[in-house]
């Protein structure tokens, strides 16, 4: 069966400085689904968007192709507000997981998301990374690792939703 999952965050950004860091969501994430290629439940899955597939991280960090990709991406940034929405197709069929002794649904139990960010320092001339997920305590903020700006609060968790 073809399932269809949405996810959505959105952060806080700082009024403007002197200093832009040009913050953005890059095109990228994790999410856990139950496969029924290593018919596990909870596996980290992870995606790139443009990518045919994604890529179960399988038992023992052995991965393997996922039948899954982004179907969309869309960002926003509206006054102090940078939001994402992401649209993730893949292909789920009922098993029973024997080493946790479970059935898969078509949301793993406890579904979790990674998103990831990226940003350029003016002031160094540098790159930088984040990421946030839907499982960390908040509020959450974060500051360049090389200047020390401010760039982003997470306050709330990104959003999970089955859509069909």
């Amino acid at each position: 069966m073809l399932r269809a999952v949405e996810i959505t965050a959105e952060l806080t950004l700082p009024p403007p400085r002197e200093h832009f860091h040009n913050l953005h969501w890059q095109r990228k994430l994790d999410l856990s689904l139950d496969c029924f290629v290593c018919e596990r439940t909870g596996r980290t899955t992870r995606f790139e968007y443009g990518e045919e597939r994604a890529v179960c991280t399988g038992d023992a960090r052995v991965e393997h192709p996922a039948a899954a990709r982004v179907a969309g991406f869309d960002v926003t940034s509206v006054q102090d507000r940078l939001r994402i929405r992401s649209v993730v197709d893949y292909w789920w069929a009922p098993f029973h997981d024997t080493k946790r002794d479970r059935p898969a649904t078509a949301l793993t139990r406890a579904p979790w998301v990674r998103l990831y960010l990226g940003y350029h320092c003016a002031e160094s001339g540098k790159e930088g990374a984040f990421s946030t997920q839907s499982n960390m305590v908040r509020p959450v903020s974060t500051a360049c690792a090389h200047c020390a700006a401010p760039l982003a609060a997470d306050d709330r968790s990104p959003g999970i939703r089955l859509l069909t």
